[in-house]
Order: C-alpha cells, then structure tokens, then sequence
C-alpha cells in the first residue's frame, strides 16, 4: 500500500531542531531548567496552577492514581478495594494503575457516537460504593462534563481525567483535563504536540501537586520545597536531603531535551489545534449523512486527535472490506483505541466487573477503525472517504 494519509506526521520545525541542539550544547540531559519552562507554559495555556511533566502519557495515569493513596485529604484518598469506573473502549494504561493499586474496576459501556461514556449506563453504573470515575475523552472528543457532574452530585467520588488523546479540547470553554482532580496528557510522537516521547499532569491542589514531585522522581524529598505537605519540613543541609525517601515512588523523569522540545510545541500548539478543527468541519459536512458510516458527534470542541469511522448497525459494508478500501485509497488506519478493553485476556488478572452489556463497545470493537488527522489541510481525504461505499 501507497500511504498517502499517514496517521500522524511530525509537528517540528526549525525552532525544534534548534532547541535540541541547545540542550546538546549544553551537556545537561536530564530533567531540568526546560522541563520547568515547559511546565509552566503547559499549565499556562491550559489554566492550571500545576504541572508535572513525566516520561510517557501512561506514566501520567500512573502517578495520578497513586498520588490519591498517599494524600492526606480523606476526599480525595482512595484504598485498595475502592470501585473505580472506567468506559469499556481506552488505552490499556487507563486501566493498568487501577488494577496495580488494587482498585475494583467496573466497566460501562460507551456511546455509539460521541464514544464516550454512555452516560445513562454511568449514571446507573454509580453507586454508594463508587468513590472515582475516570474519564477519558477519547480521539479528541471531551466528555459532557456538565452532566458527570451532575451525576456525582454531592457524593465523595474523585473525578480524574485520562486526556491523552485529547489536548487542547474544550467543554464550555474549559480545557478537557481539568475538570477532574487530577488530568494527564500525552505528547508522544501521534499526538497533538510531540516531545518524541513524554506525558503531563494538571492539577489545582496543592498538596497532589507535591506528591507527584515525590513520585516522579525515586519518592524522595529533593524536589520538594523546604516547608512542604509530604514531609512538613525538609533539612537545611543538601547532604541530608539527597537520598531521603518518603514515598514509594518511580524514576519515570522525562529528558532535558523533551523539555525544550515541549516548550516550542506549546508555542504552536493553538494553531495545531485550529487547523485540525478545520479539517473535523470538512469531515462532518462530508460524511455526517454517510449511509453506511457513522463519524464521531462532537462534545463541546474536539482537538480532532483522529477520525473515527464506524460502520453503522445493520449496514451490509464490513470492517474487512471497509480497511481494503482506505488501504486502496491511500489511507493508514488502526482499530480504535484498544477496542472492547474488557474482552482482552489480561483482564483476568483485574478485579472487575461489566456493568450491565457493553454492546457498543462490542459494536465499534467489531466495525470500527480510525484514520489520521493533521495539522495542516487534507481537503483530498475528505473528498475520498465521502465516495466510501
């Protein structure tokens, strides 16, 4: 096959070129003075107080769940055996730090067009053992935000947000990944930025904030400040302080270089996300009443991460003969996400349950696929995928 759509395609330009050779120059590699400028120019632009920039987007879920079993705030602090609600259809290191933390998973299913949560099946799915719901806004697609929360209403459940496919999306104005507690994004190679490889955390609060620090880097003290919410208090002397230990935590620090390239991506990043809006409007005004296909409904303003085909129930097209006709016309396509994420073997290892059927997962696990998004027009892809039949 000719690839004339690639999923993804690189976002540098010369101003990345030049700030990894800066940091070359510079002889100093690991995390530090870049990965701080990026960090405070990702929290920037998407209205946080925090950010903790890691090595992957996986990384990121990792260290926001267990950042909920060592904080001190009984709201928030979660313990092994509490149920965790998570849609059927995500990426495996959604679920992963759930089931390494010993949390009870409890999968719902997700809607057939916004590929979502169904949220009348997360309404239903709650209940007074529930004490966090994760939600992932999936191919760029923010959640309805204003109805989860009216779903958790007044009851002790933490929100926390997996948005790695979908960095600069907005609910009612809001950026998606900072609605729950705690929201982590990706900037792999694929996604809307790319800092080769690397993964943020937002936070408001304080005290996540610093054990995420803890966390990140071997759960010692040492990029802790003097009076801080993890050990009170830290020791005048350097010496003391290098090697102290307060929590259990990972080495999973990104590089000086992902920084620097994170702090030139950021500066494009409004642009990337305005030119994949613009290509999402072409794409619904050329298959929004495709007989056979159904593409995603958008919630608030998607980033477009990629553009969901799903074969519509009861057409007589296949998924088969679906992918020979992209392969045919140029177009690199992958399942969506990781598909019903409940059906896969390692699932035999969660403690877990299915919350009544997951028929659309099932659905979009069976006939659905996705193709790439830009940052830049593809006019021609649209014209191609409207004559699918």
């Amino acid at each position: 096959m000719s690839i004339k759509f690639p999923l993804a395609t690189a976002t540098w330009g010369q101003e990345e070129q030049d700030a990894m050779q800066r940091v070359i120059a510079s002889g100093m590699y690991t995390m530090g003075a870049n990965v701080q400028a990026f960090e405070r120019d990702f929290a920037h632009y998407v209205g946080s107080k925090h950010c903790v920039m890691v090595n992957s987007g996986s990384s990121a879920i990792l260290l926001m769940v267990a950042a909920l079993f060592y904080t001190k705030n009984s709201q928030l602090k979660l313990q092994r055996g509490d149920e965790v609600i998570v849609p059927a259809v995500s990426w495996s290191t959604t679920f992963y730090p759930l089931y390494q933390y010993g949390l009870k998973i409890k999968f719902v299913d997700i809607d057939l067009n916004t590929l979502n949560y169904d949220l009348n099946q997360l309404e239903q799915a709650v209940t007074d053992k529930t004490r966090a719901i994760m939600a992932v806004n999936l191919l760029g697609n923010p959640n309805d935000f204003g109805r989860i929360q009216q779903i958790i209403g007044e009851r002790n459940i933490v929100l926390i947000e997996d948005n790695c496919e979908s960095m600069g999306a907005k609910y009612e104005g809001k950026h998606a990944g900072t609605f729950g507690v705690m929201g982590g994004y990706s900037s792999f190679f694929s996604h809307h930025i790319s800092t080769m490889e690397g993964g943020l955390i937002v936070t408001n609060d304080e005290e996540l904030y610093q054990i995420l620090l803890s966390l990140r880097a071997h759960g010692w003290t040492r990029n802790l400040p003097k009076h801080n919410l993890v050990c009170s208090e830290k020791s005048d002397d350097p010496f003391e302080e290098s090697f102290r230990f307060v929590l259990p935590g990972y080495n999973v620090r990104p590089l000086e270089i992902e920084g620097a390239l994170g702090v030139e991506q950021v500066k494009r990043l409004p642009s990337l996300i305005a030119a994949r809006r613009e290509n999402g409007k072409l794409l619904q005004a050329a298959l929004s009443n495709h007989p056979d296909i159904i593409i995603q409904q958008e919630i608030g303003e998607s980033s477009w991460f990629g553009f969901s085909l799903v074969i519509r129930p009861g057409s007589k097209m296949t998924r088969k003969a679906l992918v020979a006709k992209l392969n045919e016309l140029g177009f690199e396509c992958r399942p969506i996400v990781a598909g019903n994420f409940a059906k896969n073997e390692v699932v035999k290892y969660f403690d877990s349950e299915v919350h009544g059927t997951l028929k659309n997962a099932e659905h979009i696990d069976q006939n659905g696929l996705f193709v790439g998004n830009h940052h830049y027009p593809i006019p021609e892809a649209f014209v191609a995928l409207e004559k699918i039949s």
